[in-house]
């Protein structure tokens, strides 16, 4: 006699239960026009990327320009991806009910306008004022730009194929961050990694505005907004802890009232994420040892990343003297590591599962932390070169595969929210590995900021080992029990 798996949460009669399949555009759309709005959603997505790694490389021009240090840099960098981080989820809520291409219009205005800010900030806090403004325009774009492709595009190998060059595309673009920062630096200065927005917003916008047509979710859902505010401070305290706990002391009462506010905004999260009808993250989903598991491999890949891209253009420009431009270059390996093995990863998923790409990831990703745990001052050129090209092709082959891990198994209705919470975890990740990174070197003297990254390559290092358990708990097909799972209240 076959048994039920009960539901992780008991359904609600009255409700009735969302469609698990995308809302068919009102007309039949060509290949060529789903194409191009793949194209449009895309390179917007790029742009959201880009950003996210573009600062990095002019982190201290931007510190010689405004006189602030290493400290104040990483608000720089991490008030944009905590912003983003925070509002990911939310977006996608106000989208599914608003309309995506409304609320992905206004997130582009949004951004482009914080842009304008960045370029135009005369101090420290107004720039980081502009980027948090920046991140919340973003988080209007990353989830809402797939969800109008996924929307465009309903036959599923057609979408699978949309879905990886997403992804490739995602992983270009974070990759070739450092690059194009300091081409841009080096002809125009550090006002430019933002001025260079404002043209490709305003053709983006023009672009929508012509070829995307307009969609809803089929149920609109409600906005936590006390699961939202909740999410909010405890990523805000978390990573103003990590930044400013080697200044005040990790057991001053500074610290101490930051330990207690983050437990407690924490707990007050899930006690109220559980007892909400429409909860801002279903935490029932963190009971599949595949899906806790890949949302850590995803904090791990990005925390990985930018403390690898934060480490070497402090170490490059502060410790050998290079400029921005050639900082930018010497991460040319990593970007053509990400690009070939992002597409390279998406076809391996597709044919054979996640395990062997998320090996791959694991295994390159922890050789490439381990060539720089013995970095010197006078550490030749070739080993940097190859452990960037190890780490680049480690990120490439990561991203298909966590998501794939994320929502194997579960109905359409519930995989859009583990996509989404895996999305928040890489900007978790990514502001987390900023924190970690710069409370390592702040402070240290040039000539020992060599030594002093040390500890921040063993935990590259110490990523890619997790990214093989990771692996371990992904299965090529989901089991029995996963296929029967319900879709939760209110998805």
């Amino acid at each position: 006699m076959t048994t039920t798996t009960p539901p992780l949460r008991p359904e609600r009669p009255d409700r009735p239960t969302p469609s698990t399949a995308p809302t068919p555009p009102p007309f039949p759309l060509s290949a060529r026009r789903r194409w191009t709005i793949l194209v449009i959603c895309a390179f917007s997505m790029f742009l959201v990327g880009l950003d996210t790694t573009i600062v990095n490389v002019g982190l201290p021009a931007i510190g010689r320009g405004l006189g602030v240090g290493t400290r104040g840099l990483e608000w720089v960098v991490d008030a944009y991806t905590v912003a983003l981080a925070g509002l990911l989820i939310a977006s996608g809520a106000l989208a599914d009910r608003f309309g995506r291409r409304r609320v992905f219009r206004i997130g582009l205005s949004v951004f482009g306008i914080a842009s304008l800010a960045c370029a135009l900030a005369p101090t420290p806090g107004l720039l980081v004022a502009a980027r948090t403004l920046q991140g919340v325009g973003a988080s209007m774009l990353s989830p809402v730009a797939l969800a109008i492709v996924v929307n465009a595009m309903p036959d599923p190998r057609e979408r699978a194929r949309a879905i990886g060059v997403w992804g490739s595309v995602f992983g270009l673009s974070m990759a070739a961050g450092p690059v194009t920062g300091g081409g841009l630096i080096a002809a125009f200065g550090w006002r430019a990694v933002f001025w260079i927005n404002a043209p490709v917003i305003a053709a983006a916008l023009l672009l929508v505005t012509a070829f995307v047509p307009e969609s809803r979710g089929p149920r609109a859902r409600r906005v936590d907004v006390p699961g939202q505010l909740l999410l909010t401070v405890t990523l805000f305290l978390s990573v103003g802890l990590l930044i400013e706990g080697p200044r005040v002391g990790w057991a001053s009462p500074w610290a101490v009232a930051a330990y207690a506010g983050i437990a407690g905004s924490a707990s007050a999260f899930v006690l109220v994420e559980r007892r909400r009808p429409e909860p801002l993250m279903d935490l029932g989903l963190f009971r599949r040892p595949p899906f806790a598991t890949a949302v850590l491999g995803a904090v791990a890949v990005f925390l990985a990343l930018n403390v690898t891209l934060l480490l070497n253009t402090l170490y490059l420009q502060h410790t050998r003297g290079w400029s921005p431009l050639a900082t930018g270059a010497a991460t040319l390996p990593m970007a053509l590591g990400a690009t070939v093995c992002a597409p390279w990863s998406g076809t391996l998923v597709a044919r054979l599962g996640p395990r062997r790409p998320l090996l791959a990831a694991g295994g390159f990703l922890a050789a490439g932390g381990l060539c720089l745990t013995g970095l010197g001052r006078d550490t030749g050129v070739p080993p940097l070169l190859v452990a960037y090209l190890l780490i680049g092709a480690g990120f490439g082959f990561a991203n298909a595969p966590i998501t794939n891990t994320a929502v194997s198994g579960l109905p359409p209705s519930r995989a859009g929210v583990a996509g989404a919470i895996t999305s928040t975890a890489r900007q978790v990740g990514s502001a987390v590995g900023i924190a970690v990174a710069g409370g390592l070197v702040s402070g240290v003297a040039p000539a020992d900021l060599a030594h002093a990254a040390r500890p921040g390559w063993v935990l590259v290092t110490a990523c890619g080992l997790f990214l093989l358990v990771v692996a371990r708990a992904s299965r090529t097909t989901p089991g029995p029990a996963e296929r029967r799972l319900p879709p939760a209240r209110g998805r």
